[in-house]
């Protein structure tokens, strides 16, 4: 492949340069097909004898989406009045289909 027209470099840039984004180090693992992860978001604390509460939105071609995944619904959900500590579980298939869980743990 020769890189002396540009068309061709811009082209081999651009998909070098995702490749580079996408493996790249970050706070959060990363998946461009496959994205199936929890992430800590707030507070600490032994979450064994606690109450947990969840709410999801979902996300589609990132278009449509809905849902109510705010802390104030996961706590209603779990009749938690204070909350310890709060996880965000992330599922996401090629951007097509994306699903968001907001975990609350407290009394």
């Amino acid at each position: 492949m020769s890189f002396h027209h540009p068309k061709r470099l811009l082209s081999a840039a651009v998909v070098c340069g995702a490749f580079a984004v996408a493996g790249c180090a970050g706070p959060y693992p990363m998946g461009m097909a496959y994205y199936n992860a929890t992430l800590p978001e707030t507070g600490s604390a032994d979450v064994g004898s606690m109450k947990k509460g969840e709410a999801m939105c979902t996300s589609i071609l990132a278009l449509v989406a809905q849902g109510d995944c705010s802390i104030e619904a996961a706590k209603a959900q779990g009749g938690i009045k204070r909350v310890a500590y709060v996880d965000r579980k992330v599922e996401n298939i090629l951007g097509i289909y994306g699903k968001y869980t907001t975990i609350v743990y407290g009394d």
